[in-house]
């Protein structure tokens, strides 16, 4: 390749893919996070252009007109660390009926109610900054094209110097997961490759082939050799994991597509071929992103439409464009800034459903070559890096087209000879950290749900980031593009410190620098509580009066003062409903009570004034005081909710009263009084209360006792 060739560099890491170290514009970084962004969802005004083979197949009767993607239902991915009811909140005006969550990943699927459009949804949803992508399930076809046999055994092989590399790596101990519409096990060329498979179509594991691509595909990869029988695959030593992810008519949704993906992952493939279109959707990135988290690589089709599309480059999937024999572009193929690399791709030889052969063409067949190809490097070098792996298929390709990096051929046309040399001499020792930064917020007043933006890059590859707050680790989010929702709401307001953590495939971290910012979620509080003295209201009083005070705050009362002819006489922090006033410690006289209470942000309110006269003292009396000799209440007790109250006076009284918080609640002309209270009634619970017994004798001169009590 030129020397003049840029190497993309990552910047998420090993769950990212061959664009990020083919990535020819590697200032850009958090452009193509913008862009990624951007992106998702958009396709659905551009359908792929129908594939000679999909018209073949219309005119025969094997495949009816149908829409692009599945009507009703879109595919979200939310940002790390929102909630599900912030999530639910976000989705519901739109009349959600039902979701599901594809297994492993961060994405939903959602389901909308018959008769809404899912594309005025999808508009509106993609505008929420609390969601990372939001896209159709679109609904993809196998790239490939068929012609008629015209040329002897495959020309590609020794095109890419397969020979060559196979003195190194045949791909032994490789697993390529072929995700397509299934494989023949039983064809000759491949049975002694195969492993037991999954479909995920239908959920089950009948993976065989329904449409005879994925047969076609496999072979390309990895038919096996030496043994007699039609030709051999690029690594014809791999194992074949067959994942079906079609329809019975070979065409695929993008949630299938992810679904196959992320169990191939989880299944032992180091390598997955998808020889669809669909490296745009951030649903598909996600799944490949997960894969290259597990140390694995995606590679898949440009398309063959023959047109230029703009797709923005991934950063988890390598695409391939296809090549002819002479190097040139194959007329069908797409190309556009999202293509990595290129492959032969016309009139290649392989194998077909039911134990045959046949010439093919498409860009189905320029990825599986470049997925063998992946799987040659692994075999003889099994600590490379899916990052290592993105860099030597850019810097050991046949430069083609315009020097350097080009949107026909991407970096070049594969040579696996120079690719298996490159890892064979390669030591894969990574001691960079990666490097962030948090791009928003930079600082200043925060509230409700706050979208956390970051910044980063490193040499292989970002695999996990972390949010700390104020030196916690409060979210993680291992799936790029890395972005956090922090619900503030559940924290109190204040000052508040973010830092985030990158961390990469060998475990080295990157810090960012803290950012400060203040949480604000409540309105100051402005408004003062209002109190009044509900008894007594005036008039004369001796002994211990009951003084009963209401009051009501927007927020709430912390605390109450009863305030005496100007000077504070007692104070509840509690607060409770009143006040046990014992006049006897002071003389005679005129005297004024106000009521203060207080709230937290220090707001007072006054009652209105009320004016007693206290006497205690009585020259008319003519004959002797009423004097209670029983009352079995304390102050300080806590009462049940039904509470026996036992209140007994001498024989000078000739009638007895009792009052809760200065009501009166009970009344007997005699000098017992016995009764049942209801101390559950008064709310709140945990409130001081006032209860007052009072004792008259035959000229109405009265003795009282006061507890105050908690129910």
């Amino acid at each position: 390749m030129s020397n003049a060739k840029a190497i993309r560099l990552p910047f998420s890491g090993i769950v990212h893919s061959g664009h990020a170290t083919i990535f020819h514009r590697f200032f850009s970084v958090p452009l193509l996070l913008i862009l990624l962004i951007a992106f998702s969802g958009s396709v659905h005004a551009t359908p792929d252009k129908e594939t000679p083979a999909t018209a073949k197949a219309k005119s025969s009767g094997k495949a009816t007109a149908s829409p692009r993607w599945a009507k009703g239902r879109l595919l979200v991915i939310p940002r790390a660390g929102l909630s599900a009811a912030e999530f639910d909140k976000a989705i519901k005006p739109h009349g959600v009926k039902s979701r599901r969550k594809l297994a492993g990943l961060n994405a939903q699927v959602y389901e909308l109610p018959d008769g809404v459009d899912e594309i005025k949804v999808l508009d509106k949803l993609k505008k929420d900054r609390r969601f990372k992508a939001v896209e159709l399930d679109r609904l993809v076809e196998p790239e490939q094209t068929v012609s008629d046999p015209a040329f002897g055994n495959s020309w590609a092989l020794p095109k890419i110097q397969a020979p060559a590399a196979w003195d190194l790596a045949t791909g032994d101990g490789v697993i390529i997961a072929v995700l397509d519409t299934g494989v023949d096990s039983t064809h000759p060329d491949l049975a002694a490759n195969m492993l037991p498979g999954w479909n995920a179509y239908d959920n089950n594991s009948d993976s065989r082939d329904v449409y005879g691509h994925g047969t076609k595909v496999a072979g390309t990869a990895a038919a096996a050799a030496n043994n007699g029988a039609g030709s051999s695959g690029v690594a014809w030593n791999a194992r074949i994991l067959p994942v079906r992810i079609s329809m019975p008519d070979g065409r695929a949704y993008l949630s299938d597509m992810a679904k196959g993906i992320y169990w191939a992952a989880d299944n032992g493939a180091r390598v997955a071929n998808i020889s669809y279109g669909g490296a745009e959707s951030l649903t598909v990135q996600s799944a490949a992103n997960y894969m290259r988290s597990k140390g694995g690589v995606v590679v898949m089709s440009a398309g063959n439409s023959g047109a230029l599309n703009n797709f923005p480059p991934s950063d988890a999937i390598v695409v391939a464009s296809a090549t002819d024999s002479n190097d040139a572009r194959a007329s069908w193929s797409s190309y556009g800034p999202y293509v990595d690399v290129a492959a032969p791709g016309v009139s290649i030889y392989t194998t077909t459903n039911g134990g045959g052969y046949a010439y093919v063409s498409g860009t189905s067949f320029s990825s599986p070559i470049m997925a063998a190809a992946t799987a040659l490097l692994f075999s003889i070098n099994p600590d490379l890096t899916p990052a290592d792996i993105d860099q030597i298929l850019a810097t050991t390709s046949e430069d083609l087209g315009d020097p350097g990096f080009d949107q026909i051929f991407g970096n070049g046309r594969i040579n696996a000879a120079n690719a298996v040399n490159a890892a064979y001499t390669r030591l894969s020792v990574d001691r960079i950290a990666p490097v962030i930064s948090i791009a928003s917020p930079t600082g200043g007043t925060v509230s409700g749900n706050v979208p956390v933006d970051v910044n980063y890059s490193d040499n292989k590859g970002v695999v996990r980031v972390d949010l700390y707050i104020n030196g916690r680790k409060a979210i993680e989010d291992t799936q790029p593009p890395f972005a956090f929702a922090w619900d503030t709401t559940t924290v109190a307001d204040g000052s508040y410190t973010l830092a985030a953590y990158a961390y990469d495939a060998a475990g080295n971290q990157g810090t960012s620098s803290a950012v400060k910012v203040t949480v604000k979620n409540t309105a100051a509080d402005t408004t003062a509580p209002v109190i009044s003295i509900a008894s007594p209201t005036g008039g004369t009083v001796s002994g211990s009066v009951p003084v009963s005070v209401n009051f009501s705050d927007n927020v709430a009362v912390v605390r109450t003062e009863l305030h005496i002819n100007g000077k504070k006489a007692m104070e509840d922090t509690g607060p409770g409903t009143g006040f046990a006033w014992n006049t006897t410690t002071v003389a005679d006289g005129s005297y004024t009570l106000v009521a203060y209470a207080f709230d937290a942000a220090g707001n007072q309110g006054a009652s209105s004034p009320v004016a007693v006269t206290v006497k205690n003292s009585d020259t008319t009396t003519t004959g002797p005081l009423p004097k209670i000799t029983k009352f079995n209440l304390k102050d300080g007790q806590k009462v049940s909710r039904y509470e026996n109250i036992k209140v007994a006076a001498d024989s000078n009284t000739r009638k007895m009263n009792l009052r809760v918080n200065g009501n009166l609640i009970a009344t007997i002309n005699n000098n017992v009084l016995n009764y049942r209270w209801n101390a559950g009634a008064i709310l709140p619970l945990g409130s001081n209360i006032t209860v007052t017994a009072e004792a008259l004798n035959a000229n109405g001169d009265i003795a009282s006792v006061t507890a105050t009590v908690k129910n």
